[in-house]
């Protein structure tokens, strides 16, 4: 089979990656191993991680286009008043301004792909993973792809070829040069990096689960297997056991309390990953549903690539035990705020995932492997140490701007747990291209940044931005005959491909007025 483009990964950022080539007229195929394509916006259960501002700026048109479907789905459907409003939240979380059921971002997702998905000018194949790369010189010749139920394999030659696994699964099999883990300070200079390389320091991922609470109930579940093992678990920098409401701060370690639902002195964990607020959706008659993507619930024991497939195994196992605990531990064990035992009255929502065991399709990878890039995000470019301009450095070949704090999820070592602030970002194309290949792309959270600064280019709009900017990319090459590096390395094609990014809906710089408010802010602070 001979196509323009490979899309391997079907998770946001292989999504916008086939939806912006294919609006080129590249005829396009994108695998994806689960049976959901979205990633983390629907089989990984993790609505949408979003900046402050992302209503008015910091994603592209269509990532835009994506979020207003969203909501025109609850319109729709549920015939609410107000639901297309620019901030109608399905679930009121607190984690976003459209935290939203997973399987409404998949119908979404297909509907937004749906022309190309008729024409047949895009192929969606599920349930399929990579199994063998040929590489001559610096090009991918073809893959080799497998069917997991049937097995069956068979050879796609492409022309371009992008990596939009959640892990960078193309990388190893390409034998082209990549990074896990944290790197050492005297490589990349960073404040919080750490003082010695650790290719073993990744963050933490996690099996999520949904549930729906109706008090007065009784919905206890079976004893999970390892539900003893977890219960008294308790990593050396954890401040109490790990299925307590305490966690630990990221930078200090010391107790941060949570309670399950408002209204208590700790964190609600109910209303920050809540997906539907039965308060506004009357006619439904239904309860709340919440997802289970906590601190409690990070899976710290070890990772799930660059291992063994008993180790994997093992570790997908141990890690929806784990949320499986949670979830049994707050129905039986937990204190409630007026002294009770236990919340028997939740329920696990095995429907939301369309799962046996009510976790989600696939775990929430924070972190992949990562290309050695052409460029490497450091945080000197997103540090506010570093900047005094209210964004981060504004590098000539960017593709896009982002939004988040250096947000990292601990592993088992607890060294590199960080939450510190980052500017507003840019993000540049040289990210994206490897140093060692020229027909291949990162698509996701596998570009040229560092353990540190993954924190802050892994979450939703960034990806799609990723993504989409990696698509119209090959179209571009295709067009002009000209490989990625030499679009990035000469002054006239960059500019005019950074033209046609912004015609088709790319920021490529944050808004005059937003420099302008954060400068006051930072001012008023700094005079206070």
């Amino acid at each position: 089979m001979a196509i323009d483009l490979l899309i391997i990964g079907g998770g946001m950022g292989g999504c916008a990656a086939a939806l912006s080539a294919c609006s080129q007229g590249l005829k396009v195929v994108m695998t994806e191993e689960t049976d959901w394509i979205g990633g983390q916006v629907t089989a990984q259960g993790v609505p949408p991680d979003e900046h402050p501002w992302i209503e008015e700026a910091g994603c592209t048109e269509s990532y835009r286009m994506y979020r207003e479907k969203v909501r025109q789905y609850y319109q729709d459907h549920f015939l609410i008043k107000g639901a297309t409003d620019q901030l109608f939240n399905p679930g009121k979380g607190l984690v976003s301004k459209i935290c939203h059921d997973p399987r409404v971002s998949l119908h979404v997702l297909y509907d937004m792909l749906g022309p190309y998905l008729l024409t047949n000018q895009l192929t969606i194949l599920p349930h399929t993973i990579i199994k063998n790369v040929t590489m001559q010189q610096r090009e991918l010749k073809h893959v080799t792809i497998q069917h997991l139920h049937t097995h069956h394999e068979h050879t796609i030659k492409a022309r371009y070829y992008i990596d939009a696994t959640e892990a960078g699964d193309v990388l190893p099999l390409a034998e082209i040069p990549y990074v896990t883990g944290a790197e050492a300070k005297d490589d990349t200079k960073e404040d919080h990096a750490r003082e010695k390389a650790d290719q073993r320091d990744i963050q933490a991922f996690t099996s999520v689960l949904a549930m729906e609470y109706r008090p007065g109930e009784e919905h206890i579940i079976e004893e999970p297997a390892m539900y003893t093992f977890f219960r008294d678990y308790q990593p050396h920098f954890w401040p109490d056991k790990m299925l307590s409401f305490y966690a630990p701060h990221p930078i200090t370690h010391e107790k941060r309390e949570y309670d399950l639902f408002p209204g208590g002195a700790g964190f609600p964990l109910w209303t920050y990953r809540r997906i539907f607020a039965a308060e506004q959706f009357p006619r439904s008659k239904s309860f709340d549903v919440s997802l289970m993507n906590w601190p409690q619930n990070d899976y710290l024991l070890g990772n799930i690539y660059d291992v063994s497939e008993d180790e994997k195994t093992k570790h997908l196992y141990q890690s929806k035990q784990l949320s499986l605990s949670l979830f049994y531990y707050l129905q039986t064990e937990a204190i409630r705020p007026d002294g009770g035992i236990g919340y028997p009255g939740l329920i696990l929502r095995s429907d939301v995932f369309q799962t046996k065991d009510g976790c989600a399709k696939a775990p929430y990878i924070r972190e992949s492997r990562r290309i050695h890039a052409e460029y490497r995000v450091t945080e000197h470019d997103v540090s506010p140490a570093y900047h005094k301009e209210g964004t981060g450095k504004c590098h000539e070949d960017r593709i896009g701007i982002g939004s988040y704090s250096i947000d990292l999820h601990p592993s088992l070592s607890g060294q590199n747990y960080l939450d510190i602030p980052a500017l507003p970002f840019h993000i540049p194309l040289g990210a994206l291209i490897p140093q060692q290949v020229d027909n291949l792309l990162a698509g996701c959270k596998n570009i040229g940044t560092t353990h540190i600064t993954n924190g802050c280019f892994r979450l939703h709009p960034v990806e799609w931005n990723i993504g989409e900017a990696a698509g119209m990319l090959v179209a571009f090459c295709l067009q002009q005959k000209k490989q990625p590096t030499e679009v990035r390395n000469s002054a006239v094609l960059l500019r005019e491909f950074q033209l046609l990014l912004r015609k088709k809906g790319f920021e490529l710089e944050w808004p005059d007025h937003f420099y302008n408010e954060r400068l006051e802010k930072d001012n008023a602070e700094t005079s206070q």
